[in-house]
């Protein structure tokens, strides 16, 4: 059992990650697809609908793609904040993420892979470590390669199922038209700059402590999944997939592929005349169904699935912007102000009233980190027989406008400051790994400092 001072040193290591993505890559996903398709036809299932093209991504938006396992951490709990799956009712569902504080390993020089710890814990739990440590690192990637295509914007990530209740009926539980189709990307990143239209991408990510067969077969479900979103013109829409190998001995690696598409656009949502971004989103109900292009007085039936088309565009606008202030509030701990974000059918209900014991989150911690002033909520846990305290929270000059309800003046300041964010893993006054990314958000851990007679255990 490692001390858990070495514990938070590994967790600080940047280490290259393993990326695989070709020409083919491509030619073994569509045999998988072709596979599947003619199960489904023995079983006289209808074939899946799928991305009808897929890419590699250009070798220079992947290269050198290096993390430290702390940093996967904090890219899979801010993508959790909102996930709604667990007895903390929205709360805390964020320190879901601490559970791998050892299930990654690496080393100066060397590929990620994961630990003696994280070998052990695939042979009970396979499917939800490979699916949570695959979205983290894929949306960390999915970061990079759209930064690195759109260098003076910003890139946000939302969970898609949050984004899309505000005007889709996804369950039977959602009140509206329900659309019954259970296909639909997990995440949406929408790029932007303020005073400018913004780009969506929807993301499908999955992961296997299997074999590079098996993520061929994921990435031919994955393009089914982003299939189900359109925004724009029709078949347009430009999506990435990512599943993440995560074999029991050697280097885990993250296959990707991208499906090309020239929509995905939205207007400004700040434009003149349009709709505030520190106003509420008007929750509205969309009839389900992709709208196909049709021949002159022919009414084709929709596909099943998800479609925004342009009249939708600028409240789509709205609700990315605010289901982002919602995700950052939730990652502070503070409930009160995550409410006024959400509609009822986004969950409202899961960041109010009583939290199970020990599922709860409170925002009233402030730290200074790397030099930064961070406000948000702490939890202490035992590492390896060691108390350690996790900070997780936002940059306390853009969380009060976040509490104020201000998304237009926060989305302007992140921008200006997204080149100014502290790049280190590391901070020796905190006394632990730490990583800030250029939402303003923070993750940090440390050995718990005791201060005398009465102090927190």
């Amino acid at each position: 059992m490692k001390p858990a001072a070495e514990v938070l040193r590994d967790l600080a290591q940047p280490t290259h990650i393993a990326v695989h993505s070709s020409r083919a890559l491509c030619g073994e996903v569509d045999a998988s697809a072709a596979d599947d398709d003619k199960k489904r036809d023995d079983k006289e299932l209808e074939p899946l609908r799928r991305k009808p093209t897929l890419q590699g991504v250009p070798a220079e938006q992947i290269e050198a793609f290096r993390l430290a396992p702390w940093q996967v951490l904090h890219s899979l709990g801010r993508a959790i904040s909102l996930a709604r799956r667990g007895a903390g009712r929205g709360l805390a569902e964020h320190w879901g993420s601490l559970k791998y504080s050892q299930a990654l390993i690496g080393k100066q020089g060397a590929y990620m892979g994961l630990s003696a710890e994280g070998r052990e814990t695939a042979d009970y739990y396979k499917a939800l470590q490979s699916g949570e440590l695959g979205t983290g690192l894929a949306l960390a990637l999915a970061t990079q390669i759209l930064g690195r295509r759109y260098p003076d914007h910003c890139v946000s990530i939302v969970p898609a199922d949050t984004a899309l209740r505000a005007g889709f009926a996804l369950t039977s539980r959602d009140a509206g038209h329900r659309s019954g189709y259970r296909y639909r990307p997990r995440f949406l990143a929408e790029v932007w700059k303020p005073g400018e239209p913004s780009r969506v991408f929807p993301i499908e990510s999955k992961g296997n402590h299997s074999n590079p067969p098996a993520s061929h077969a994921q990435l031919a479900s994955a393009s089914a999944h982003v299939e189900a979103v359109h925004i724009g013109a029709w078949n347009e829409t430009p999506s990435l997939l990512f599943s993440t190998e995560l074999p029991l001995d050697g280097p885990l690696t993250v296959h990707c592929l991208q499906a090309p598409g020239r929509d995905g656009w939205l207007r400004d949502p700040t434009d003149p005349g349009h709709r505030s971004l520190d106003h509420p989103v008007e929750e509205t109900n969309i009839y389900p169904g992709i709208v196909v292009p049709s021949k002159e007085h022919e009414s084709p039936t929709p596909l099943p699935g998800f479609h925004l088309q342009p009249q939708h565009h600028a409240w789509f606008g709205h609700v990315l912007a605010r289901t982002l202030a919602a995700g950052l509030t939730a990652f502070a701990g503070d409930g009160d102000a995550t409410v006024q974000y959400l509609t009822k059918r986004q969950g409202q209900r899961h960041f109010t009233g009583f939290a199970h014991a020990a599922t709860g989150s409170v925002q009233d911690a402030r730290q200074k980190i790397l030099g930064t002033a961070f406000v948000g909520t702490d939890h202490v846990f035992r590492l390896n027989r060691t108390r350690v305290e996790a900070f997780s929270g936002v940059a306390e000059d853009l969380f009060t406008h976040l509490e104020a309800g201000r998304v237009h003046q926060y989305r302007k300041e992140v921008y200006a400051r997204r080149d100014a964010w502290p790049h280190a893993v590391w901070d020796s006054h905190w006394g632990g790994p730490v990583s800030v990314n250029p939402d303003g958000s923070v993750l940090a851990m440390r050995e718990l400092r005791e201060h005398g007679p009465g102090a927190r255990a």
